[in-house]
């Protein structure tokens, strides 16, 4: 993001905040790459051909030649030097390149070191004096720079490594402070994290500065040019002649300046903490701005190139040592994490996803975080610091329809999410990985980012300020830092996301293995039902004759020896007799039963009134017989379901009702629909007790009590919840108001 797109409300926010009179946007604004002026140590001249189309101020008289704009190059320059230098410029040794030249003047030769670049088409050179002869140059550098690389290389971890640097580098340079600034982010924050500074100069070590110390324009730069050289905040800035191309209308492009002039509010910046001179080195990762070695000096001190490219080189080698470094970390903390995830998936593969119901079991080590949220078949479990039930409530009610696996992430969720800004404080991020489609996921949760202010000296102490005040000093950043980060948690990383990524893959691995593997027993089980069912019709089937062979004997010996029989005789082939009708009810009964597991559902709109009176023409019987008034559903209700099965449930649950009525009157029965496709039955009769409530839908278990008739077989709640079941509903039985039981089933459209 550039330009004011990359100043946010927030941004500007946390600046009024401190008190500051400071205008961001006309700091977020500057083209400091088109300032039109170079630091007057040296001179710029920018050639178009074989003319010179724009120099500095300064340049004739530091190049003792008279005017040079619109004058042929060969005036300043012999055609072999112009040659050297444009074969420099466009030969593959980065953006610039330098080489020494000695240049002809009025006052007899005078050599000056020559940095070479293109822009805006033109062939731009700027002119240093040099500081000393080249070969004491190179060996005053050689030793030192590479004394300081092979000590690098021992640091072990990044801090280590860039207080490493900061040592090397003010050894070097003689700079009074050099610090190692790194970024948060592309485009976020900074942290002071290595510091070396003379003892009467407050340290900044710890301090964070907000991201709009650094705006986009800045950053771009800094990306492009490896160092960055201010040798005096009180320099006269040598403009350019012309201050604008004929062509353009702006000023020459001079981001690949190494004497470009310096933007106003930087120099303030400068000021107001007592620096006078500074260098500024990149380190980069991936191309991308990673941190900075900033350096700060108390008196003018102008860095010649070959010291610049000394310390260009090591700001190099520093990246890629860092580099080295964030990777090893990186993958430490991967491989750590793996080590997690592999537990976590031994401990849940035997229950997905229920095996984080008691207890995180590692989820919490799989990033950092503050708490982990667990939510699994509408249930809700927090490890950690619970931002409490509201909150998750919130949350769960704020995210986005995301599919398993698909992360969502934020760790400015008062920001992203306004509805959540009430828990501003102690829910500011989330990492949320979804894990089906229906509700379930796991988020780790992050609090709001705590950075303590810490400074060596007392902040009240007098500081020379500039006309933008305080905001322009590391006091006054630290402020606006702290200010803006409110309501913030620590970002997620690139690692966190990785892994939690890597956890979802894991989790989804599992669930389609147990997903084959419910497949394959369901397929298994849907054989051993059809093989079942098969058995119990041909059981039931081919028991029945044999059953009817022995109730016929049983008759025709009660008939052919009635006068011969004694008394108990006689009983006993009733016994026979009444036994085998019993057993005949009973075969009936299994052979419907296991006939419904192949009947094939015609499910359509029934309307509940019409079937309830079709379900009196069989049970109204048994209802007027017990005295049972019947109280029939509103005339408009409607269900779906199968009329010819739905009929059946109706008669089972009537019956049952005659057969549970209260002793004493009065007696009914309603008959009643719910929405969502509900059907009640609610009758006043002796009741259920709740422990024998699901017995009773058990095939043949019957819970007469001992007053009530002992007719039936014991089959019908089982036959109804195996109907309900086939058209993807449930049956179960309540306590009716009042008294009595309520039969209620679902009947899904």
């Amino acid at each position: 993001m550039t330009g004011e797109g990359w100043l946010s409300d927030r941004a500007t926010a946390a600046e009024l905040e401190t008190g500051t009179t400071f205008d961001l946007a006309e700091c977020v604004r500057e083209p400091i790459h088109r300032l039109g002026g170079v630091q007057s140590y040296g001179a710029l001249v920018a050639l178009e051909g074989d003319r010179v189309v724009v120099a500095s101020a300064n340049a004739a008289g530091m190049l003792g030649v008279g005017s040079l704009v619109g004058a042929p190059v060969g005036l300043l320059l012999s055609t072999e030097q112009v040659g050297a230098l444009t074969g420099l410029a466009d030969a593959d040794t980065g953006q610039t390149a330098m080489m020494p030249i000695e240049l002809a003047t009025g006052d007899g030769p005078r050599r000056f070191d020559v940095t070479v670049h293109r822009s805006d088409g033109m062939l731009v050179l700027e002119f240093e004096p040099p500081a000393r002869e080249p070969a004491n140059e190179f060996m005053a550098f050689y030793a030192p720079i590479r004394a300081a690389l092979v000590r690098l290389q021992r640091a072990v971890t990044v801090t280590e490594a860039c207080q490493a640097a900061v040592q090397e580098i003010r050894a070097i340079t003689g700079y009074d402070r050099v610090v190692a600034y790194r970024f948060e982010s592309a485009d976020g924050p900074g942290e002071v994290i290595a510091e070396e500074v003379v003892g009467d100069w407050e340290p900044w070590r710890g301090l964070w500065f907000p991201a709009t110390d650094i705006p986009p324009q800045a950053r771009l730069l800094y990306e492009r040019n490896w160092i960055r050289v201010i040798a005096d905040v009180e320099d006269t800035t040598a403009q350019l002649v012309p201050p604008v191309l004929p062509g353009s209308g702006e000023p020459l492009d001079l981001s690949l300046s190494v004497l470009r002039t310096v933007s106003p509010f930087h120099l303030e910046y400068l000021r107001n903490i007592g620096v006078t001179s500074s260098m500024s080195v990149s380190l980069l990762a991936g191309g991308r701005l990673w941190g900075l070695i900033a350096c700060h000096g108390r008196g003018v001190q102008p860095l010649s190139p070959q010291l610049r490219a000394a310390c260009e080189f090591f700001g190099v080698a520093l990246s890629l040592h860092l580099a080295a470094l964030r990777e090893r970390d990186d993958t430490a903390a991967r491989e750590r994490s793996r080590t997690v995830i592999a537990r976590l998936m031994e401990r849940v593969a035997a229950d997905l996803p229920t095996g984080w119901a008691s207890g995180p079991g590692g989820l919490e080590q799989v990033v950092e975080n503050d708490a982990v949220v667990v939510r699994t078949n509408g249930r809700t479990i927090v490890h950690g610091t619970d931002p409490g039930p509201e909150a998750i409530t919130a949350l769960l009610a704020e995210l986005p329809e995301l599919a398993a696996g698909q992360l969502w992430h934020s760790d400015r969720l008062a920001e992203e999410v306004p509805a959540l800004a009430a828990f501003s404080g102690v829910l500011d991020g989330a990492l949320v990985l979804p894990l089906s489609a229906t509700g379930d996921c796991i988020i780790w949760v992050r609090r709001e980012r705590t950075v303590q202010r810490r400074w060596a000296i007392d902040p009240s102490a007098p500081v020379v300020l500039g006309p933008h005040g305080t905001r322009l000093t590391p006091r006054g950043s630290t402020a606006v830092f702290l200010a803006s980060v409110r309501g913030r948690s620590v970002p997620w990383s690139p690692t966190d996301l990785a892994m939690v990524a890597e956890l979802g893959r894991a989790i989804m691995e599992i669930a389609v293995a147990h997903a084959r593997q419910l497949a394959v027993l369901n397929a298994e089980l849907s054989r051993s039902n059809v093989d079942l069912d098969s058995f119990a019709h041909a059981a039931a089937h081919d028991l029945k004759e044999p059953l009817r062979g022995i109730a016929n004997t049983a008759t025709f010996i009660a008939e052919d020896a009635a006068d011969t029989l004694d008394p108990q005789t006689t009983q006993r082939l009733e016994s026979i007799q009444r036994l085998a009708v019993r057993m005949d009810e009973l075969l009936n009964a299994l052979l419907y039963y296991s006939r419904l597991g192949r009947t094939d559902l015609r499910r359509e709109p029934v309307n509940l009134r019409a079937a309830t009176l079709r379900a009196l023409e069989v049970a109204g019987p048994r209802l007027e017989a017990a005295e049972v008034e019947v109280e029939l559903p509103d005339p408009a209700a409607m269900l779906a379901a199968d009329p010819v099965l739905f009929d059946e449930i109706l008669v089972n649950l009537l019956v049952n009702a005659a057969k549970y009525a209260h002793p004493t009157g009065p007696r009914r029965v309603s008959v009643f629909a719910e929405p969502a496709g509900t059907l009640n039955v609610r009758d006043n009769g002796v009741g259920m007790p709740p422990h024998l409530r699901e017995q009773a839908f058990q095939l043949f278990r019957r819970l007469h009590p001992k007053s009530a008739p002992r007719d039936g077989s014991g089959a019908g709640l089982a036959i109804v919840r195996r109907i309900v079941e086939r058209h993807g509903g449930q049956v179960w039985a309540e306590d009716a108001p009042g008294g009595g039981t309520t039969m209620r089933a679902t009947f899904p459209s």
